[in-house]
């Protein structure tokens, strides 16, 4: 069973291009212009632009939903410099500089909306190598 996650996001368009032109995420569905299903491996990704036809409506206090905050999605890439140094000259933006961590290193990109990626190089190819225990 795949793991979903949904975004809320300013425009559904620029997010499909970034995911797909950058993170290598491919279209499952695009019914609306307010609503799409990305995939990479076994996450699939569900863009949501709030208001008519989208979803994301506001809470019952009156709150709309915005992308942004802190939770993030986490995809494991080879050589986090080469995939550092190819977005950046994409114009891409970062929130952060990478941080070594005990199990790697990272860096967290933000999407058109601001929402985050987490992009980890692990330091060792055993990180959550099939058949491993996975732990945080």
């Amino acid at each position: 069973m795949p793991a979903c996650v949904r975004y809320i996001v300013t425009d559904v368009d620029a997010a499909i291009d970034f995911y797909t032109r950058h993170l290598g995420f491919t279209v499952q569905m695009h019914p609306a212009p307010a609503f799409a299903e990305i995939a990479r491996d076994e996450l699939h990704l569900y863009l949501t632009q709030p208001g008519p036809g989208g979803g994301g409506a506001p809470m019952p206090s009156g709150e709309a939903q915005a992308p942004g905050g802190w939770n993030r999605i986490h995809l494991i890439v080879p050589d986090l410099n080469a995939m550092i140094a190819t977005l950046r000259a994409a114009g891409c933006r970062f929130r952060n500089a990478v941080v070594q961590g005990v199990g790697g290193k990272q860096i967290l990109l933000e999407d058109p909306s601001g929402n985050l990626v987490e992009l980890f190089e692990p330091n060792t190819a055993a990180y959550r190598a099939p058949g491993r225990a996975k732990s945080g």
